[in-house]
Parts: C-alpha cells; structure tokens; sequence
C-alpha cells in the first residue's frame, strides 16, 4: 500500500488556543457565491474617500501607505466589537470552508468570498481591496462594496494574497505571508486502458517518489485509492513534476499555450517511462490526459503553527501550508482560526495582546524529497512502528 495517509498532528491543533466559553446559539452562515441576492448599497454609503478622510482616531481606524515601500502604518481598532459580529473569509478552499462551519459552531456569522464559478454559483467573487474604516473592514471587488466585517480572515497565499495585503495596514500579517516560498509544479492526469506494466510486472503500488527523473516527482494511483474501482473502468493516475521542471517551463496557468501543454506531457510520460524501467516507446498510449501548471503548489518553508492572528487589525491567515502542505492541514488551520476568533470576539477585543499568534514566528525549510513536505512527510515512522504501509521510492 502506497503512503496515501495524511500525516498525524497533535489532536490539540482541533481546539481552540484558548480556552473556550459557552457556546452561542448558531447564526446563519452566509456564501458570497450562491444564488441568494446581494444586498444592494445604500445611496449615500459613509464609505472612506479622499475628500471626506479626515484626520481619524485609531479608535475609528485608518490606514496609511509609504508609496514605494512596504512600509505600512499598523491598523489597531480600539472600539469594541459588534454586538452581532461577521468576518469576512477571503478564499474557499478547505481552510476557508472549515473556518467558517467552525465559526458558525461557535455562534459568529460569515461570508466566504471565492473567485469558484462552479455548480450553483451566480455572483464568482475576486477581493481585491481590504480597507479599514469606522472600526470595522470594508471588503470591495473592483470598486463594488462586497460588506463591512469585525474580522477578516486571508485563506489563501501567493501572489494575489500578497498584493490584497500590501496596502491593507496590516504589515506584520503582510510579512508573514511574504515570508512563505511556493514552489510552481506541472500536474499531469492521465486515464490508461490498462493497468500500467513495469519492467519487473504491472504496478503494484497507489504512488512513489520517482528520482533522478527531471520531469516527474511523484506519481499517484487514483483508481487504487477508490474500493471497487479496479475492475474494467480506466486506470487514472497522477503525476506531479519536480520544482526545477515547473520553474523552467513555467508560463501563465491561467492561459497555458497548447505547445507548451503537449510538451510538457510528452516530457512527463517519457519520466514516468523511465521511472518504471521501461523500454523507450514502450508505455501505453493514454486514452485521455491533461496538464495543468500549478503556479502556488506545494510551500518549501512553514512557520509550523495552525493559524496567525492580528488582535488588534482583527485580521487572521489559514491554510495548509502553517502546517505542512495537505488536506488535513487546511482543515485543522481553519478551525484553529475560528475557534480563536470566537474566543477573541467574546473577549469584546479586550486585552487584544493575548490573543497574538504568529506574528513573530519564524519560517523554518520543510524536509521533503523535492517538492517539499507531501504525502510522505511526518508518516514515516507510523510506517516503521506499524509497518501497515510501504513507501516506494523509484530510482533511475
């Protein structure tokens, strides 16, 4: 069996980092991309503008950028918080998503804002400018009001996250995201007739590191992974390339050029050939395959802590990559982030020091082969103690 486990935490990251006090009754949680109506701007919206801006105590809060630096000026709110409280989650992926099933728990309202224009989404939603004003976040999409927040929580990273928080006036939560390093990584999926032979036999396995082979790192089973599924249906896999490869065919994932699609698979088949020992020419031909660049994959550094919080911009980050790089991270930072908030809103943001997280925790490298903490990472001496599992490497 393949190391398809996820790795073990301390079941300490499912709580709260401070104690927790009685639950509220829940509130409505609220989706941004669903098919409910936004609620429509008042006329005459008390919104920041340049005119009327005026000199503004913290206490209603205000932001201040030094333009050709990131320097920013930090945004303390100083009122209390509201007596109905909402955060504003900025990304739905898992961490986004269990943030806020885990805020709705504790009693606090949320929208989620993601830019999915999947199944049941009419409204897809891009943030891109955090303002702060009369205590409290104002959320814009291109200029359109997207809703006024207590808190916000960032759920994603990268180059978007970077730049929503430059000018945000939340500069130690700005340099911590800025800190994180991704690696670009190609993603091949490709479905065979048959199962896939190797030179000693057919595959065995449901996924292995693959070295000494430039185009590809590792490679997933994913019928394997599914009870019942091996019979006559396709044999899908997964492959995923080294961080050299992504980084040197690296072009725009959103408009990837169907040149550089067809080399990068023929590259990849020809790695994943040679990874099982077969003959040049040999691999079966797959009935169906798709690349796709994954410009933010997998973090080569972590700070090792489930969630970063800002007490006193009432500004907080999840994501997988606090932990590690995995679905059980995500989901694991995104209810430490909740619970934490809770606690922090119940607190009517008194004593706001208390509840810093993060903030000065320093980036440590992840150990992993290539592309970082993935898959194998942290479950390896599970393995040895219960030897239930076999981790394969595959070596050229």
């Amino acid at each position: 069996m393949a190391p398809s486990a996820l790795p073990s935490f301390s079941s300490s990251f499912l709580f709260p980092l401070k104690t927790q006090k009685s639950f509220k009754p829940p509130k409505p949680l609220t989706i941004i991309c669903s098919s409910q109506e936004p609620k429509k701007p008042s006329k005459n919206p008390q919104r920041p503008t340049s005119r009327n801006r005026k000199r503004t105590p913290y206490g209603t809060s205000r932001r201040s950028i030094l333009k050709k630096t990131f320097t920013q000026e930090q945004v303390k709110f100083t009122a209390g918080v509201s007596a109905d409280p909402q955060v504003g989650i900025i990304g739905g992926g898992m961490a986004g998503l269990l943030c806020a099933l885990s805020l709705e728990k504790r009693g606090v309202k949320s929208t989620v804002f993601d830019t999915t224009s999947m199944v049941n989404v009419v409204r897809p939603c891009w943030i891109s400018k955090l303002e702060p004003f009369n205590g409290m976040w104002h959320l814009s999409e291109n200029g359109k009001p997207r809703g006024e927040f207590d808190a916000i929580v960032i759920a994603h990273n990268g180059k978007c996250a970077n730049r929503l928080l430059a000018s945000s006036g939340l500069p130690l939560i700005a340099r911590q995201m800025k800190r994180l390093d991704l690696s670009s990584i190609w993603a091949l999926l490709a479905a065979f007739e048959h199962h896939l032979p190797m030179g000693d036999g057919n595959v065995t396995f449901q996924g292995a590191f693959v070295k000494g082979v430039d185009s590809v790192s590792w490679m997933a089973n994913n019928s394997l992974k599914l009870l019942g599924s091996q019979g006559n249906g396709p044999h899908c896999w997964t492959f995923f390339s080294t961080a050299a490869y992504g980084k040197q065919n690296k072009v725009p994932q959103e408009n990837i050029p169907s040149q550089t699609a067809e080399k990068v698979k023929t590259s990849m088949l020809e790695g994943v050939e040679a990874a099982l020992g077969l003959p040049k020419g040999s691999l079966p031909r797959p009935i169906y395959s798709r690349v796709q660049l994954w410009g933010a994959a997998l973090p080569t550094n972590t700070p090792g802590i489930p969630c970063i919080f800002d007490p006193h911009g009432r500004a907080g980050i999840c994501g997988d990559w606090l932990l590690g790089s995995n679905l059980e991270s995500a989901a694991l930072s995104g209810m430490a982030l909740a619970n934490h908030i809770a606690d922090y809103l119940q607190s009517d943001g008194a004593c706001p020091e208390e509840f810093a997280v993060g903030l000065e925790k320093e980036f440590e490298a992840i150990e992993g082969h290539d592309i970082g903490q993935f898959a194998l990472a942290g479950v390896e001496s599970s393995l040895k103690q219960h030897n239930e599992m076999s981790a394969f490497q595959l070596a050229t």
